[in-house]
């Protein structure tokens, strides 16, 4: 009567994805230049369009999960030692964005009058391409991703899909809810100066401890 839930267990690591989640979220809250232009956009037009940026970048992400997905199982199958150094490199990767985030000024540009008004659908496009045609998207995911996998069971292609649906639903989750309290997190930050120094430091942890569990998970 307990074969199937026991099975599925064995399939599964659940705790993998759990930390995945939890680092996903952590990333996506932080300020960067995705969700900081899905900001501006509802500040400066309104929540519907802050929406639709983010539609728009969330959708590009299953381009780079596709490439992922294919590409890196494509290794997998012929050199898994050539994976262990990609690995390797995602953990090294993140090490060098924490040193990135440590030397920028802990500063949130919330400046809106540049901004030009676009329709709904402009922005759905200019979010889908910006996120398509970024190359640090494109290495970010093959930073981050290998080091999830979840099953010895299932195929890599189908674990790569599996941890871009979370990132999606995460991501578009947190940068809905962002365009949608723009106005009330564009004041908080107007008051609160040293709420992005917290921030800046509290990212440069995540970086760091995303790539120190990469590093420690390879055995």
């Amino acid at each position: 009567m307990f074969a199937v839930p026991m099975k599925i267990t064995g399939i599964v690591n659940y705790e993998i994805l759990l930390a995945f989640a939890l680092a996903t979220a952590s990333l996506a809250i932080f300020p960067g230049p995705d969700n900081i232009y899905v900001l501006t956009q509802s500040i400066a037009n309104g929540k519907k369009y802050g929406l639709a940026t983010t539609a728009g970048l969330i959708s590009g992400c299953l381009v780079h999960t596709t490439l992922l997905a294919f590409g890196i199982s494509a290794i997998i199958s012929v050199n898994p030692g050539l994976f262990f150094i990609i690995k390797l490199f995602g953990a090294f990767y993140l090490f060098y964005l924490a040193f990135r985030v440590w030397r920028a000024k802990p500063e949130l540009d919330l400046n809106v009058k540049t901004v030009n008004r676009k329709s709904l659908t402009q922005l759905y496009k200019q979010g889908f391409i910006m996120n398509v045609l970024n190359p640090k998207v494109t290495i970010f995911f093959l930073a981050f991703f290998p080091g999830f996998l979840f099953s010895t069971f299932l195929s890599t292609t189908l674990q790569f899909y599996v941890l871009g649906l979370i990132f999606m639903i995460i991501s578009f989750s947190i940068f809905a809810l962002i365009a949608i309290l723009a106005g009330s997190i564009a004041v908080y930050f107007q008051r609160h100066d040293k709420a992005t120094i917290v921030l800046k430091w509290l990212q440069i942890f995540v970086f760091l401890g995303i790539g120190l569990y990469l590093l420690l998970s390879y055995k």
